[in-house]
């Protein structure tokens, strides 16, 4: 394997004296919902995110409950939920009630804010822009690489079947795009028209656009189609773990810094009382624990430490590109992924 590759509402004689103060601070939950939910003997939240996730979770809630139980003394269940990072965000903005979004992107849990959810400045509330870890994107390809594919050029091949998921409903579909993008502009010294012409290439040769990351690697590794699949990092090393015979990694000559961001759903949280179990919750996705169960299930570590502790595992040295190179996420989204944006130009459906 080539291995170069990150309520209970106040009574209503209350309601006049206490709406003012409530109104002034949104992230301090109501006394008696609060009250309520923490001398319960258990409490549980919902985290809301995207599909490659679904390993990782299921590991950290189990270190979580125990980190919780131990600092509180009080059961907690986390019910996950998993889907395209875009498709997430807009259900969540539609109602489906989360405690914890933790995203493929910052734009998708901007989605969530603009939906009136999240309050403005959550990217600051926890370290590192709230991205307690990161990937990139490579190159999934069937054992041996019958097909020699070894980087980006090789993807626009009238002999190559690549699978990616759709960058309009899938978070890990943008990064690969932009990846793509990047690579392209290098190769053409910023000649957009060039650029679109070679991205263009590359899509022609999309056998399958899943609406999801997850759906996309079943796509490829299950039922056989395509002769490489643009995936995660995780997802790729997730995929040699079960088929260690059938798979092998690239890492392409240039990739992306990918970063899944995280945020406390302020709406759902003050309405529940639950905003101190979901904001440990996200927090303790820093600790040195819980980094260490995102290196195992093949997401870079944001701790320096712990990431070198899995130098073995990535290559720390790949050349990334980062979503700065484009602007920022709604520079990027506006200029490749609204409606009538780039990609819309490039991609013509079969």
């Amino acid at each position: 394997m080539n291995q170069k590759i990150l309520g209970i509402s106040f009574a209503s004689v209350l309601a006049f004296t206490i709406i003012g103060a409530a109104s002034c601070n949104k992230k301090e939950a109501a006394p008696a919902e609060s009250q309520k939910t923490e001398t319960a003997k258990s409490v549980s939240i919902t985290n809301v995110s995207y599909d490659p996730t679904r390993e990782l979770y299921a590991n950290y809630n189990k270190l979580f409950a125990k980190h919780w139980k131990e600092k509180t003394g009080q059961d907690v269940e986390v019910t996950q939920s998993h889907g395209g990072s875009g498709k997430q965000a807009l259900e969540v903005a539609n109602g489906l009630e989360a405690d914890v979004v933790t995203l493929a992107l910052e734009y998708d849990v901007n989605a969530v804010q603009n939906a009136g959810l999240i309050e403005k400045g959550w990217v600051s509330e926890f370290p590192l822009d709230s991205s307690p870890y990161t990937s990139t994107i490579v190159f999934l390809v069937r054992k041996g690489n019958p097909k020699n594919i070894l980087d980006w050029d090789d993807l626009i091949r009238k002999d190559v079947g690549v699978i990616t998921p759709n960058p309009k409903t899938s978070g890990g579909a943008c990064w690969n795009y932009l990846a793509a993008w990047a690579y392209g502009e290098r190769k053409f010294g910023g000649d957009e028209e060039q650029v679109k012409e070679f991205i263009k290439q590359i899509y022609a040769n999309v056998l399958v656009l899943d609406s999801g990351a997850r759906g996309a690697t079943n796509s490829f590794v299950q039922n056989k189609q395509g002769d490489v699949l643009l995936a995660w990092e995780n997802e790729a090393f997730l995929s040699i773990a079960d088929y260690p015979n059938d798979y092998e990694i690239v890492t392409p000559s240039l990739s992306i810094l990918a970063q899944p961001s995280v945020a406390v759903v302020d709406e759902v949280v003050d309405r529940r009382g639950t905003r101190d179990v979901a904001t440990e919750y996200l927090n303790y996705l820093y600790s040195e624990e819980a980094q260490r169960v995102a290196g195992e299930n093949f997401y870079r570590p944001s701790n320096q430490k712990v990431l070198a502790e899995f130098k073995d595992t990535f290559n720390l040295e790949i050349n990334l590109v980062t979503i700065n190179d484009f602007g920022g996420w709604d520079a990027a989204h506006e200029k490749h992924f609204s409606n009538g944006g780039l990609f819309d130009q490039i991609y013509t459906k079969k």
